[in-house]
């Protein structure tokens, strides 16, 4: 099993759509770890976004990520990352397949509604980042007999 990050975004919590992106995920069988709805300071989106820094676009990126309050989530599942990221679709939603969250629900490119971690080593950074490790509950669902 793995756990991965999932960030749903200010967009998606203004706009009311945090428990019909959740829904994607818990109909797929994942399992949500640990949930927190959480206002950003500006020292983890830069940390977050570190790579994009020197990009003209991050002051939008960090206005936008701290203003307002985010969904972080610990999601684990077999092939949890690869999952959610097909469950998301694309970063640009116009070249989000039909039926992803982000062809669904994104506005834009920049208000995007969501973030996955992309690989085992991001996911374990970026859980480390959002959450202590006291936060991320193991459990066992039903489901997760028929899925092993």
């Amino acid at each position: 099993m793995q756990t991965t990050l999932v960030l749903l975004k200010p967009d998606t919590v203004q706009r009311g759509l945090i428990g019909a992106i959740i829904s994607r995920f818990e109909n797929k069988g994942l399992k949500i770890s640990w949930m927190k709805l959480v206002q950003l300071p500006k020292s983890i989106v830069e940390e977050h976004y570190d790579f994009l820094a020197d990009k003209p676009f991050f002051p939008g990126i960090l206005a936008y990520m701290t203003g307002s309050p985010v969904v972080a989530m610990a999601i684990t599942g077999k092939d949890s990352i690869k999952t959610v990221r097909m469950l998301t679709g694309a970063t640009n939603p116009t070249e989000a397949l039909p039926g992803s969250i982000r062809w669904d629900f994104a506005l834009s490119i920049d208000a995007n509604i969501i973030h996955a971690s992309d690989s085992e080593e991001t996911a374990a950074k970026e859980l480390k980042r959002f959450f202590s490790e006291w936060e991320i509950y193991s459990y066992e669902k039903i489901s997760d007999k028929v899925v092993a």
